[in-house]
């Protein structure tokens, strides 16, 4: 008995010591704030210029598709590319110098040339140019003296072993998988410490994705993944080239930035003009990134001699001038910790001290809303004799801005001390005397789903309520439907958790029969090439059908279909059809609609968003009930169905399915009069944090 109590604690401390390493290691990789990303290879000989005329579709790193250059013809740039002003000291110098932390340099593009000594393919720096020399290798030794971690970009797709396409987001053949992880294998066992991994493209099955996932932590259990490894098997997400979201993420996350949007490798004919701009932009990006949480990865893409482009010196270091005065604004804080953005700037956190960031308008002042605490002192950063006036009041705080502040063409920093007890207020707060909690006036806390390239989306992984009302010992009851019936949803009471399985509840009919629906005119539109997350048109707003959408993209009546019968569209892979339904209400109330659809869906009703995640791979008619909260009169429900994999989508939408749901009491809670409280929703152990919860039906009265 004791061999087994002793067994089990040393299982629970390996346990231990590995979840606090995955910690550490994700800290280390969120406090870097800002890395250098490098595009480099044969195609930065080529300059963006193919028989003598510009490239101008396309990405200048993947010249060798868009210039339609054969094979054979662009292996021979190999046998003359020759970066001898290549230095890994000066690149690693220049990133110190522009303030980042980090370097992740493209180790094999798309086509297949790799900037490392591989044994897998004699399509390598060492073997098939004059240069003869490991860029990696030296690059891992400069950051090793210049004290910066090292990361690694890795196509996933590789133009030598498969044919091109024009999204680049293909699927991988089993001899491909194989030929990948074997390259994974050699450069986490010949380069030192790899910081992080920075897939790209193709279009992984969940098992090629879990398998070079659990490669990666096998040999460097300290690197990082990044999202785009695909199927949710990843350490960060990582957002659209060049994207900067409106909206917090609960999840590690970077964006990945170039200098100029439309291109990373070099091009000789690109147009460089204004420094000063370019940088202020450059700045006002990373300081929007940092402020909601995230990493900043902006490239730069050297010349085929290996030669930095000095405009792009140029703005780094610009940038490194203003870090080396503010970067305490930056380095080791945490995201905006009040609950919305403003026009006037940025907000990052450290303690008790918070950091305004005037990137954005001109103000001349700033009210904060806080629930508790007041400020001590305030002060512009990098001049601590220019203090700035403050006002404490009850439940906000108040900045006046000197005009003298902006008289600085620099961007300024106020650094803000609180006192200890500084609470930022929580956002929405919901009276429960009035109303119910559900997704409806839920605080949405996001990771970024990804399955490929194209089917890709903001997942809802949490909600929470901020809520007052009720006083004394009550019972809360949580109502739900078909859908959510037998899953386990886990609780947080004010920080006491609760795990529910939603089983053994009573079924009750969700509406009287007195209320009525009348279904009227029905639209569709498409089918439209896209990625899962876009949508075409406005949809925040009632659709006037008589506005298109966008080039050629027009609503055309149809008749209504029977309800539950199954529809056929036939498209292509990537390709979304909508459906828009009228339906005119007798009075408010919610019903239930079941929709079934094939790889991925989004509901919209009146607007707002209520549905939104993909279905398996090459699935077919996954169904779901959704619950609709109707308005008095006339109501749009708006349904995207996308098509990922196949050549043909089915769907259907039962507008009229069997009208009950389900509740059951839950432990019963203690509130004090006057408190605010808190309310946390999840999935107890997900698959990976970032699938959507799928939650949205939903309700607990108190």
């Amino acid at each position: 008995m004791i061999r087994q109590i002793l067994l089990a604690a040393v299982i629970l401390s390996t346990l231990t010591g590995k979840l606090h390493g995955q910690e550490n290691d994700l800290k280390q990789w969120y406090d870097n704030k800002y890395s250098m990303f490098i595009h480099f290879g044969v195609y930065s000989e080529l300059g963006g210029v193919w028989n003598g005329q510009p490239v101008t579709v396309g990405y200048s790193e993947q010249i060798q598709a868009h210039g339609g250059i054969m094979s054979d013809v662009y292996e021979e740039f190999a046998t003359t590319f020759h970066p001898e002003q290549w230095n890994a000291d000066s690149i690693a110098i220049l990133a110190k110098a522009a303030g980042m932390r980090s370097i992740v340099i493209t180790s094999k593009h798309h086509d297949g040339f790799c900037m490392y000594h591989s044994k897998h393919t004699p399509f390598n720096i060492v073997n098939s140019t004059p240069f003869k020399r490991d860029i990696l290798k030296e690059l891992a030794d400069a950051c090793a003296r210049h004290g910066l971690n090292m990361g690694l970009y890795f196509s996933l797709i590789d133009w030598r072993l498969h044919p091109w396409t024009s999204h680049n987001a293909n699927p991988v053949t089993p001899v491909h998988h194989q030929f990948n992880m074997d390259q994974i294998e050699e450069l986490l066992t010949g380069y030192g410490p790899i910081s992080e991994l920075w897939f790209d493209m193709g279009s992984l099955t969940e098992q090629q994705s879990q398998e070079l996932y659990d490669l990666v932590k096998k040999l460097q259990p300290g690197c990082m993944v990044s999202g785009r490894l695909g199927n949710n098997r990843y350490d960060f997400c990582v957002m659209g080239d060049n994207e900067y979201p409106d909206y917090k993420i609960d999840a590690p996350w970077q964006t990945p930035a170039s200098i100029f949007h439309e291109t990373w490798g070099y091009r000789s004919w690109q147009k460089r003009e204004d420094v000063e701009s370019k940088t202020r932009e450059k700045l006002v990006s990373l300081l929007k990134v940092v402020s909601r949480g995230g990493n900043y990865l902006l490239n730069i893409g050297p010349t085929g001699d290996g030669t930095v482009v000095p405009y792009e010196a140029q703005v780094l270091k610009g940038i490194g001038r203003w870090l080396r005065k503010n970067g305490e604004a930056v380095y080791a804080t945490s995201a905006n910790p009040f609950p919305e953005y403003y026009p006037w700037g940025e907000i990052t956190k450290a303690e008790n001290k918070v950091y305004l960031i005037l990137s954005g308008d001109r103000t001349g002042s700033i009210e904060l809303p806080v629930l508790s605490g007041k400020i001590i002192r305030a002060h512009i950063l990098d001049n601590h004799q220019m203090q700035i006036p403050f006002r404490n009041r009850r439940n906000s705080v108040t900045l006046n801005i000197p005009a003298a502040v902006y008289s600085n063409p620099e961007i300024q920093v106020i650094a803000v001390e609180f006192s200890p007890d500084f609470k930022p207020a929580p956002g929405m707060i919901t009276d429960t005397r009035l109303t119910w909690l559900g997704y409806g006036n839920a605080t949405k806390h996001f990771s970024y789903s990804t399955i490929d390239y194209y089917n890709n989306h903001r997942s809802v992984v949490r909600q929470s309520w901020n809520f007052t009302g009720p006083r004394g010992t009550v019972t809360p009851e949580i109502y739900y439907t078909e859908s959510e019936a037998g899953r386990n949803v886990e609780l947080s009471w004010n920080g006491e958790v609760e795990i529910v399985k939603l089983e053994d509840g009573d079924k009750i009919p969700l509406n009287p029969s007195s209320v009525t629906r009348v279904l009227g005119n029905r639209y569709t539109l498409g089918p439209v090439r896209s990625s899962f997350d876009r949508v075409h048109g406005p949809v925040g707003q009632p659709i006037d059908i008589s506005v298109p959408w966008g080039r050629n993209l027009k609503w055309e009546k149809a008749a209504n279909q029977a309800s539950g019968m199954v529809e056929k569209f036939g498209s292509r892979p990537r390709e979304s059809f909508y459906v828009l339904q009228e339906i005119e209400a007798s009075a408010d109330h919610d019903y239930l609609i079941r929709i079934l659809s094939g790889d991925g869906v989004q509901v919209w009703l009146n607007g707002e968003l209520l549905v939104m995640h993909n279905n398996p791979r090459n699935s077919r008619l996954n169904s779901e009930l959704v619950l609709l909260p109707f308005k008095s009169g006339m109501n749009q429900l708006l349904v995207k169905f996308y098509n990922r994999y196949g050549n043909e989508s089915e769907f259907k939408m039962d507008t009229d399915p069997e009208q009950y749901i389900y509740y059951r009491k839950l432990s019963p809670r203690t509130f004090s009069r006057g408190d605010l409280n808190r309310l946390e929703m999840k999935i107890p152990d997900p698959v990976t944090p970032h699938d959507p919860i799928r939650l949205n039906n939903i309700r607990i009265e108190l």
